[in-house]
């Protein structure tokens, strides 16, 4: 294929890894076509770094990718760019969105969750070691999924009772398989669901961020703190990004220890810690691979000599990024631990302004989970040969369908 044609990026993820040695091979940016929309991948680290840092790149369509109002009635994943809050908005409309948010991921309110973290992983642990002996659990449905959920759920004061369809809903978002209809309809039961828990919200207000959120709506009935789209698009962001991202990061943690069983014995014996695993795991097999979009605001000059003319679409390929060469040497497409670059050089939770609010809270359940699930089950294995292990279906999120890991050995 000449580079100058755009690479179709596979809907269903199945070979992630060699589409982003493709995309690499092919420059620090590259066309792409992302189910019927052609935008540009940026994997190049120091690249996407200035891109989402600088003023050069928007991540409101509205106002600066013409082909918005055409795109957004018949992509597929018009959602990504259609909701109206942090995540889509620029300037000075991310600020005070983003204002309202940030106190809720403050270190000091991450800290004071620790202790009920703990506890929602014990029940968890308690609940997996009724498995019997030889027999294979499916981890991501019964620890990797549960938790982010129940954590994600009391931040926002999400009712049990509406826990469930919130994630049946949230995982169609991140699903690239479904046609325009089928993700449509999707995005109209989504709605349904937010306005009915702004409904049980208004009536029964608590000391959760779905609650407080709502006191700063209504309180300003203007819309100048917070209009009621915001208010919604809001609460879709912190429910969706809050629980499927760190699901990944626990299903590919416990893949990735799993079949390196050197580098858990690294962790075992005192040369890596829990948070290095965290860290490594993220790099390795981040959460997110490619995170839809983000617009030129003006003419961007490559350095290979390419433009990404105003008004193009923009493709962070975060995954690709965090593997790149340049940035982590031979050792890039490897699983380790001990790594001696300072500090989480990845870039899963994003970069600059966008960056993740909830990258404190994501870090505690990981380092939690973990340590308490490798301590209780030291001798767990994976049930299947790591080969046998399928994706889902999604050119945006990383994880397993299934995980499935024999707790402790037959016998």
């Amino acid at each position: 294929m000449s580079l100058s044609e755009p690479l179709t990026l596979d809907p269903t993820g199945s070979d992630h890894r060699g589409e982003h040695r493709t995309l690499r091979a092919r420059g620090p940016a590259t066309r792409v076509d992302i189910l019927g929309v052609t935008a540009w991948s940026v994997s190049e680290p120091a690249l996407l770094k200035k891109l989402l840092t600088g003023p050069d790149v928007s991540k409101d369509g509205r106002q600066h990718w013409p082909r918005f109002a055409e795109t957004v009635t018949t992509w597929p994943l018009a959602l990504w760019i259609a909701v109206e809050n942090m995540f889509t908005s620029y300037g000075g409309d991310h600020r005070r969105l983003r204002r309202m948010v940030a106190p809720s991921f403050s270190a000091r309110r991450v800290a004071a969750l620790g202790e009920r973290v703990e506890s929602m992983v014990d029940e968890l642990l308690d609940e997996l070691a009724a498995t019997p002996d030889g027999q294979a659990a499916d981890l991501r449905e019964t620890l990797c999924y549960p938790l982010p959920i129940r954590v994600i759920s009391e931040l926002m004061g999400v009712p049990e009772a509406r826990r469930e369809g919130f994630r049946e809903l949230v995982d169609s978002v991140f699903s690239t398989t479904l046609g325009p209809k089928e993700a449509a309809a999707n995005t109209v039961k989504l709605y349904e669901a937010l306005d009915a828990l702004i409904v049980e919200k208004r009536e029964h207000h608590g000391d959760d961020m779905t609650s407080l959120l709502i006191a700063a709506r209504d309180e300003e009935g203007d819309g100048s703190a917070l209009s009621e789209t915001e208010l919604r698009d809001t609460l879709l962001l912190m429910i969706s990004a809050g629980y499927e991202t760190t699901v990944n990061l626990l299903d590919q943690a416990i893949t990735a220890l799993l079949t390196h069983p050197e580098q858990l014995a690294h962790v075992r014996e005192g040369r890596a810690t829990w948070t290095d695993v965290v860290e490594e795991t993220l790099r390795y097999e981040p959460a997110v691979k490619h995170l839809p979009l983000r617009f030129a605001v003006r003419d961007i000059p490559l350095p290979d000599g390419q433009v990404i003319n105003k008004g193009d679409a923009v493709l962070p390929s975060y995954a690709a990024a965090n593997r790149h060469p340049d940035w982590h040497g031979e050792s890039a497409d490897s699983f380790e631990l001990t790594r001696s670059a300072p500090g989480p050089e990845h870039l899963a939770f994003g970069y600059g302004t966008h960056f993740c609010l909830g990258a404190p809270l994501a870090r505690l359940e990981g380092t939690t989970a973990l340590e308490k699930f490798f301590a209780r089950f030291p001798d767990a294995e994976l049930g299947v040969p790591v080969t046998e292990l399928r994706p889902v279906p999604s050119l945006i999120t990383n994880g397993h369908q299934t995980l499935p890991v024999v707790l402790r050995p037959a016998g």
